[in-house]
């Protein structure tokens, strides 16, 4: 029997931040093209530098580290552009990832403030469209508020995002480190206003904090997914409220092992097999691909070549994937515009 997917199974990526994503070697020529001065100028330390590594990257706070260059990189309307068009294009060659949504905070790419948030948020509208006429791809961006922002400033993401839920940004998340500080409950009422507005919701927990903030989160945000989730599997209590309430959970097995959330491929066997037992849906994804050098095909193949997942169970995940998607809701997918009519044949039509 096979363990592995087949190749022209078409995938869906819901859980990808744009700053992971993008490929070191067009990372740097943005970096050049925009006058970045970089700590070197060696392209395979630059590489190094931006990538996990055995150097850095495994902790979950070193991994967060990562961020901080290929924020900095992406800080302007041109380079997002660039990188939203160049991961979905790549995600489609690579791997046939035909369904992808791509979160990132857009204030972490305005430079405090020097760049205009709507300038960024248009230009990676502009290059998912662009995309999307290269290739058979339905994509959706994920604006991401912080926790460690203060709430006027995620408030301001929320307003964004409803600005531009009709152009192709199809929800929000909040991610961050977890930490006591952080109140779901304070987020309930722009939460809803959110959901009002037709914007899905996921929300980054259950990774590396208490597994008691899943129910938090769950009671105070309502989310119809979940970012990572690992840690429900501890919490058989935590695992009914996820079934019931049917959420999906994005699950990112090699980011989980680089930062150390998840200790080895045995803890993540026992995981799903929780998941299994508790009714629990779940979807596979990267976090990053470029980042962890790992794509949502090398996730799966592993997965089915330890027995962790059998074909039918990768499959299963496929298909959850899409059924949560944000991306392929009738409401999410923008209208096409159509082109101006040449004015030869306005005129005839006048005529």
């Amino acid at each position: 029997m096979p363990s592995v997917l087949s190749p022209r199974v078409p995938l869906t990526e819901l859980h990808c931040h744009l700053g992971s994503a993008v490929t070191p070697a067009i990372m740097w020529g943005i970096a050049h093209a925009q006058g970045i001065r970089l700590p070197t100028k060696d392209y395979w330390e630059f590489r190094e530098m931006i990538t996990v590594s055995g150097r850095h990257g495994r902790s979950f706070d070193g991994y967060l580290q990562l961020f901080h260059w290929t924020e900095l990189i992406q800080s302007s309307p041109l380079a997002v552009e660039r990188s939203i068009y160049e991961v979905l294009g790549g995600a489609y060659r690579k791997n046939n990832i035909t369904t992808f949504e791509l979160r990132f905070n857009p204030m972490k790419r305005n430079r405090g403030g020097e760049q205009d948030l709507d300038h960024i948020i248009s230009a990676a509208i502009r290059g998912m469209d662009r995309a999307r006429l290269e290739y058979p791809v339905t994509p959706g961006i994920i604006l991401c508020l912080d926790r460690a922002f203060p709430l006027a400033l995620n408030e301001i993401i929320v307003e964004k995002a409803i600005a531009y839920r009709d152009r192709g940004v199809v929800g929000i998340d909040i991610a961050g480190p977890e930490s006591d500080a952080f109140r779901p409950a304070e987020y309930r009422a722009l939460f809803n206003r959110a959901r009002k507005a037709g914007l899905g919701i996921t929300v980054h927990t259950g990774e590396s904090g208490p597994v008691e903030e899943i129910g938090e989160v769950i009671r105070n945000l309502e989310p119809s997914r979940i970012g990572h989730g690992v840690k429900a599997a501890y919490d058989p209590r935590t695992m009914g409220m996820i079934r019931e309430r049917g959420i999906t959970l994005e699950i990112c097995p090699t980011s989980n092992l680089v930062t150390r959330v998840v200790s080895g491929w045995e803890e993540f066997r026992w995981i799903f097999e929780m998941f299994r037992r508790h009714g629990v849906r779940y979807t596979i994804n990267t976090d990053g691909p470029e980042m962890l050098k790992r794509y949502i095909r090398d996730e799966l193949t592993t997965l089915g070549r330890l027995g962790i997942l059998s074909v039918e169970e990768q499959e299963q995940a496929v298909a959850w994937a899409r059924e949560a998607s944000f991306a392929t809701r009738p409401s999410a997918i923008p209208a096409p515009r159509r082109a101006p009519a040449p004015q030869a044949a306005v005129e005839r039509e006048e005529a």
